[in-house]
C-alpha cells in the first residue's frame, strides 16, 4: 500500500535451542504477521510456519478494498491455517500439542482489521500515546480480569505461559478481531510474548519515538528484550502509516 512501510525480525534469544517465532509483513499486499509456536518438541515451528504459510498463499495480490472485505480475509486466513495445522497432527501424531498464538495485521484504504488469539500482542503509538489493541488469552489475563492476582503477581507467576486459545488446537476456533481508522504517523508494533512479557510500556515508547528507521527500531526492542534476560524467542514487526 502505498505510504506504507514495514520491518520485521525474529531472533532466538538467550536461552532457547530453536526459534519458534515467525513474522512476516508485506507492504504491498497490506498484511503483516507474528506468530509463536506452541509445543517444543512437538513442533510449535512448524505450526507457525503453517500459519505465515497460510496468510502468504491466502491473502490476495492487492490489499482489500473494504473493512468487510477485510475481515472477512482474516477470518478465513485464521480458520484455513487452524484446519492446516490439524491435519498436519492427524499426519503426524508425535506432533501433537502444536499449536501457535498469532496476530494479523491488515490494511485497507479506510484503516485496519486485526485478527489476535492467544498472547502473542499488538501495540499502536500514536500522538505519542501507546495503546495495546489486544488482550491476551491466557490463563494469568483471566485471573487478573477476576481480580485473583495482582499485577505484581502475575509478572513472576509460574503460569504465564498457560494460553487458553491458540490456533491448531481445537476444530473450532475464536478469533478476536478488533478494527479502526488509520491516522498518519500511526505506528503499529505486532509482537510475541518473548518481547511483551521482558519489556515494559515506557521502554517501548522511548524506542518507539522519534525519527529512526524502522529497522533500527526493531533491532532496539530485540536488544531490550535480550538485555532483560532474554528467555524466549522474541519477535518485533512496525507498520508505520506515512
Amino acid at each position: 500500500m502505498e505510504g506504507i512501510t514495514a520491518w520485521a525480525e525474529t531472533d532466538i534469544g538467550l536461552r532457547r535451542r530453536s526459534n519458534e517465532d515467525a513474522c512476516r509483513v508485506d507492504a504491498g499486499r497490506g498484511f503483516f504477521l507474528v506468530a509463536d509456536g506452541m509445543g517444543g518438541a512437538a513442533a510449535g515451528e512448524i505450526a507457525s510456519s503453517l500459519f505465515a504459510a497460510t496468510a502468504a498463499e491466502l491473502l490476495p495480490p492487492v490489499p482489500p478494498r473494504t473493512e468487510a472485505q477485510a475481515r472477512a480475509l482474516v477470518k478465513k486466513v485464521f480458520a484455513a491455517a487452524n484446519e492446516a495445522i490439524l491435519r498436519h497432527v492427524a499426519a503426524h501424531p508425535d506432533h501433537a500439542g502444536m499449536g501457535c498464538t498469532a496476530e494479523l495485521l491488515l490494511l485497507h484504504p479506510d484503516g485496519f482489521v486485526l485478527g489476535h488469539i492467544g498472547d502473542s500482542r499488538t501495540y499502536r503509538f500514536r500522538q505519542g500515546r501507546l495503546q495495546q489493541l489486544t488482550r491476551d488469552h491466557s490463563l494469568i489475563q483471566q485471573q487478573l480480569d477476576e481480580g485473583i492476582i495482582s499485577a505484581d503477581e502475575a509478572r513472576s507467576s509460574r503460569l504465564r505461559n498457560v494460553i487458553l486459545r491458540a490456533v491448531g488446537v481445537r476444530s473450532e476456533l475464536a478469533v478476536d478481531i478488533i478494527s479502526g481508522p488509520l491516522l498518519g504517523g500511526d505506528l503499529f508494533l505486532l509482537c510475541t510474548d518473548g518481547f511483551s512479557d521482558m519489556v515494559d510500556e515506557e521502554t517501548m515508547i522511548a524506542i518507539l519515538a522519534g525519527a529512526r528507521p524502522l529497522s533500527d527500531k526493531v533491532s532496539r526492542c530485540i536488544a531490550a528484550a535480550r538485555a532483560a534476560g532474554g528467555p524466549d524467542n522474541i519477535t518485533v514487526a512496525l507498520v508505520e502509516v506515512g
